[in-house]
């Protein structure tokens, strides 16, 4: 593993106890709710086995996912304890691979649920699902007018064990919304004319709007990972991703030099230049141009010119000169720049900066709470 860390440009570590650390927190703010997690998207980005994995010596039993191909890869590493919900449902004509795969779906239209409905009577038994309602976000969910064709219907659940009711928030990292008290009450409304059942409404930022919004069973995801879940406030959650580069050279430039493709940096005196092997082939998003700021130990380093499909550079002026050699390793996500810092500076969020993380890192996995480390290679 050694000799991959070295030939990696990059080092991704993921503090798995300091995931294991935001669950709890967030646990601890549900009352008698369950908190299950959001590992969709490879866990944004940060990996989906052994992330679950964690999060199931914690206590966790749900398991959201998008896509059944997630659920597939999940599943062997979980427990049967454990159950894997996919959110967007059945992809048409796949519903058997969910009862092969012990994994479940949320179903989002009148489609899907007569689908599952006839599976369910073929295999003459019920079959376990979640039922999502849309409450504002015409996103996904069944709609007022479906719920109605629902309640008409007598026969439009047989054979469908519903586990929870579900909704998804729109606007809760937002305390100040109207939306989340109107989509509150929507989801109350639809629920009193529904078959009386378990729910599920809170996503990560839908956990700090207060117990109205818990339910039976929270389902938080970026908060697990170190992401701020209420905008304008303090995060309360431990940072998970430390990001770092390695230089790959140094030089000095003359005023009027311009950086990188289009030279839309030009030094205005001599400047020293570190060019660093971390690129939008990474997930270093191209928007980060001229805009962008890495540290090397305590000083921060200005990214200049655009980033190139492998490689950034940095105006490294400022830097002590023994800590510019090749494969020196600067700061691109940490502590003093977090994954919601760096987001601000591209003019995205932070789970976008999360899930573009590339596969060429070399990925580091630290458990401080288990007394455990291991490293993977993901070079390429």
């Amino acid at each position: 593993m050694q000799q991959a860390a070295g030939r990696a440009g990059a080092i991704l570590t993921i503090d798995l106890g300091a995931v294991r650390s935001n669950y709890r927190l967030l646990r601890s703010r549900l009352g008698s709710a369950q908190c299950g997690a959001a590992v969709k998207a490879d866990a944004y980005g940060l990996g989906a086995i052994r992330i679950s994995e964690a999060l199931f010596t914690e206590g966790c039993r749900h398991f959201f996912v998008a896509h059944l191909d997630e659920a597939i890869t999940l599943r062997p590493y979980l427990p049967e304890q454990a159950s894997i919900y996919v959110m967007h449902g059945s992809p048409v004509g796949y519903e058997a691979e969910f009862i092969e795969h012990r994994c479940i779906p949320v179903l989002n239209s009148c489609q899907q649920i007569a689908a599952w409905r006839e599976l369910a009577q073929q295999r003459q038994t019920a079959l376990p699902a979640i039922i999502q309602l849309d409450t504002g976000m015409s996103r996904m969910g069944m709609s007022a007018q479906e719920v109605q064709a629902w309640l008409a219907d007598p026969e439009f659940i047989d054979g469908i064990d519903l586990q929870y009711l579900m909704s998804h928030l729109a606007c809760a990292e937002d305390q100040q919304s109207p939306m989340n008290r109107q989509q509150l009450q929507a989801f109350q409304a639809l629920r009193a004319q529904l078959p009386n059942c378990r729910a599920t409404l809170a996503n990560s930022s839908g956990i700090f709007l207060g117990p109205d919004f818990h339910f039976d069973l929270a389902r938080p995801g970026a908060a697990l990972y170190g992401l701020t879940p209420v905008a304008g406030q303090a995060n309360p959650l431990q940072p998970v991703v430390h990001l770092q580069g390695k230089i790959i050279q140094t030089r000095e430039i003359a005023s009027g030099t311009g950086v990188g493709y289009s030279l839309t940096y030009r030094s205005s005196q001599v400047r020293r230049i570190a060019t660093v092997a971390v690129g939008y082939a990474d997930g270093w998003l191209r928007s980060l141009s001229n805009r962008g700021i890495v540290y090397i130990g305590d000083k921060p380093a200005p990214m200049v010119g655009n980033v190139s499909m492998d490689t950034i550079t940095l105006d490294v002026s400022d830097v002590a000169l023994e800590l510019l050699y090749p494969g020196a390793l600067v700061d691109l996500i940490s502590t003093k720049n977090t994954a919601d810092q760096v987001a601000e500076r591209a003019g995205t969020i932070g789970y976008e900066i999360l899930t573009s993380l590339g596969l060429r890192y070399q990925r580091h996995y630290m458990d401080t709470s288990a007394d455990q480390q291991q490293t993977i290679s993901h070079t390429s």
